[in-house]
């Protein structure tokens, strides 16, 4: 590979790290991460988020730069509608969750004894289900990343990756940018997450908040972002 193949795939790499902090992509990973409270999982979030967003960047990029298919305008408009609608979905989805959460703790001491063996059990049945877990806890970030990575300024990578001399160095571009964006994704999850641990650990009510917060924030950037594609 000569000089200038390097010197854009060091670009690649850079601007998938830099794609990762986009607004609804923070927005997104932000209301996925607020219902774990282990550091962990938050980056496993985030990587699921970005093997998604990858996924869909690579066949993206094959059906435009191999099979010389353009994404015609109003499928970028559609997938960015999509993109609000979904943020929509998933800060409902942590209000309704955190409002149902709070009204179980009413009930009083018993369900929360029974909550107590409940997740007693599970973690005597987690090394049989640890794969088939490990699946369920990644799969919506998973599609969350795919959706993320059809729309936005994905295009713009494309269109770098098209210009690049060669279908070889435009794929390598594309998988770099992903490996970056996924990269990215990973650190910041981890980062996002550290506020709800460390909630968890000193306050549910805290918690809570800091949820109610995420769910707000990415409810509010979908309805902006459907508002400004209307």
């Amino acid at each position: 590979m000569d000089t200038s193949l390097y010197a854009a795939l060091g670009l690649g790499f850079v601007l998938g790290i830099r794609h990762a902090i986009d607004a609804d992509h923070l927005a997104a990973v932000s209301t996925l991460v607020s219902q774990h409270r282990s550091l962990t999982r938050t980056c496993l979030l985030g990587t699921f988020w970005g093997l998604g967003h990858t996924v869909a960047l690579l066949a993206a990029g094959v059906a435009t730069i191999a099979l010389r298919v353009n994404i015609p305008a109003g499928l970028e408009r559609s997938l960015e509608q999509v993109v609000g609608c979904m943020l929509i979905l998933l800060g409902a989805h942590v209000l309704v969750k955190l409002l149902a959460e709070w009204g179980l703790h009413t009930h009083g001491v018993a369900n929360e004894e029974r909550s107590h063996r409940h997740a007693d059990a599970r973690s005597e049945d987690a090394p049989r289900h640890a794969h088939a877990h490990l699946l369920r806890v990644g799969r919506r970030p998973f599609i969350v990343g795919v959706v993320h990575g059809m729309a936005g300024s994905a295009a713009l990578m494309l269109l770098v990756a098209a210009a690049l001399p060669s279908p070889l160095g435009a794929f390598l571009y594309i998988l770099v940018f992903g490996i970056g964006s996924t990269l990215g994704m990973l650190l910041l999850s981890g980062l996002i997450g550290l506020p709800f641990a460390l909630a968890a650990e000193w306050s549910s009510r805290g918690l809570a908040l800091i949820q109610a917060i995420a769910g707000v924030i990415s409810g509010g950037l979908g309805l902006t972002l459907l508002w400004s594609l209307s």
